[in-house]
């Protein structure tokens, strides 16, 4: 995907304030050399590096890049495939918010965060998890199948146990794991669904322009009910995210 990093910046800025608590779990200390794994525009990279630690922020699009440098110039960063990282057992800490469900094969993104820590480090991490924005999925999907075509499922959304085995499969040692719900609202009033379909949708919507069009229309009807917030005259996702702490054996 090539991410438009202004607009994610300016319309969902939730995606980062949602995953600030992750932090405390993490607990980096002074001088420990932490890895963000899928860095984006740095906020949450700036709030590791606020600790003293030393922070290595890394992401597959220079466009996030870029503005990460401007909001953490205390932080390094890398342009990489989190998929390729060549890790070799430096970092005390791996935190990765939202940023999992996007990558394929699971199993080998475990393996380089495996191969990134230090015997006795630290995983954290949140994503999408089973049954992650269900609602617009099915929408789409609904469309889909009216129309002879296959239903599409372009994120990764595993439950606790699937995504414990991954880790485990890897080496790590899981020590904490939550699925929960976290209905959120996006920014924009009547225009946050589309611009949350702009930036996350383009897989889900893929397609030739007029299609798109036609079926955005559809399906913002069709969720209306249940996403739309009419008091507060916003849109809202049904996300559920999955939250878990991981250890490399030392």
């Amino acid at each position: 995907m090539e991410w438009n990093a202004s607009l994610y910046d300016q319309r969902h800025s939730f995606v980062w304030r949602s995953g600030e608590d992750l932090i405390a779990l993490l607990d980096p200390q002074p001088g420990e050399r932490i890895l963000d794994a899928g860095c984006g525009t740095g906020q949450l990279t700036e709030k590791l590096a606020a600790s003293g630690a030393l922070v290595t922020g890394i992401d597959s699009s220079a466009a996030m890049l870029e503005q990460a440098r401007i909001v953490c110039p205390q932080g390094a960063f890398v342009q990489a495939d989190l998929l390729e990282f060549e890790g070799r057992g430096e970092f005390d800490g791996v935190f990765s918010n939202a940023v999992l469900h996007w990558i394929r094969p699971p199993e080998r993104a475990a393996q380089r965060m495996y191969a990134a820590l230090k015997p006795g480090g630290r995983l954290v991490i949140e994503m999408g998890g089973t049954g992650n924005a269900a609602t617009l999925v099915g929408a789409v999907n609904a469309i889909l199948a009216e129309e002879g075509q296959p239903a599409r499922e372009p994120w990764y959304f595993p439950g606790i146990g699937e995504y414990s085995h991954v880790l485990e499969e890897a080496g790590f040692e899981v020590v904490y794991a939550m699925l929960f719900d976290r209905m959120t609202p996006l920014e924009g009033g009547e225009e946050g669904l589309d611009n949350w379909l702009k930036v996350f949708g383009g897989p889900l919507l893929d397609g030739e322009p007029q299609w798109r069009a036609s079926a955005l229309e559809r399906v913002r009807e069709a969720v209306r009910p249940r996403l739309f917030d009419p008091d507060s005259a916003a849109w809202r996702v049904d996300y559920r995210r999955l939250r878990i702490a991981a250890r490399k054996p030392a």
